[in-house]
This record gives structure tokens, C-alpha cells and sequence, in this order.
């Protein structure tokens, strides 16, 4: 189910980033959505908050507690490296390059695309099939 290598890979990042167990409150909740009986009797979502940033974090992605334990503290890592490394994280640079690509392009580039297409349409146009009356 979960490797003893990813195990100590997150103890050793948590460590890293100054995360101690102590300073974790975690609690377990009923999950919500899919997943049936087993999902409604069983407390499977995980909840952690790390007290001295108050950076909360809830998992509810697999149906076991352990597995959804191991990806909360995860996710807890995630945040609180964004949070300490600012833009330098992996996190910062995904959403910029996100923002890049939603941003709105120049009119130079605009009419190079609509040139573009126009020049496709021209050519399905003259592969179609005419017929003609006789």
C-alpha cells in the first residue's frame, strides 16, 4: 500500500522544512461524495492544521485513512515550502506559467493565427467534391 521509502522521503522533507509532528493537530472526519457505505461509517478524511502557521489541509482523495494521512502531511509540505520559498517554488512557477498562457494575446499575433486558419479553410475548400450539372 504505501512504501516505507516514500515514508521516510516525506519524514526526511517535513524535517527539512522544520515541520515537527508536534506542532500538527490532526483530527479524522467523515468523508463526503463516492465511495458508499464504506465512505458514510468510516472516519477516512484526514484533517491537519500546523499550529505555528496555521495552514490547514484536508484529504478525503482514497477511501483508506492511512493513505489519505501520508498525501495530507504532503500536501501540508506543499503549502508550507510555497510559503517559505515564495515564487522559487514549483508551485509559483506552475500557476505563472498558467497566468502566461491566459494572457490575452497582441493583435500582431491575433492575425497571424487568423491568417493561418484562413489559409487552412482555403485549402479543405478546394479538396471538396463539386458536383456539376450537366
Amino acid at each position: 500500500m504505501l512504501s516505507q521509502r516514500k515514508e521516510k522521503t516525506l519524514h526526511d522533507r517535513m524535517e527539512r522544512l522544520g515541520i515537527n509532528e508536534s506542532d500538527i493537530t490532526e483530527r479524522f472526519v467523515r468523508s463526503s461524495g463516492a465511495g458508499g457505505q464504506k465512505v458514510n461509517k468510516t472516519s477516512t478524511c484526514v484533517y491537519l492544521k500546523h499550529i505555528p502557521s496555521g495552514i490547514e489541509v484536508k484529504c478525503q482523495k482514497e477511501r483508506s485513512q492511512v493513505l489519505n494521512r501520508f498525501l495530507a502531511r504532503r500536501i501540508l509540505a506543499d503549502k508550507i515550502e510555497q510559503v517559505q520559498l515564495g515564487k522559487k517554488s514549483e508551485e509559483a512557477k506552475r500557476i505563472a506559467k498558467i497566468k502566461r498562457q491566459k494572457r490575452k494575446r497582441s493583435k500582431r499575433a491575433k492575425e497571424k493565427i487568423l491568417r493561418a486558419k484562413k489559409i487552412q479553410s482555403e485549402k479543405k475548400k478546394s479538396r471538396s467534391f463539386k458536383l456539376e450539372d450537366e
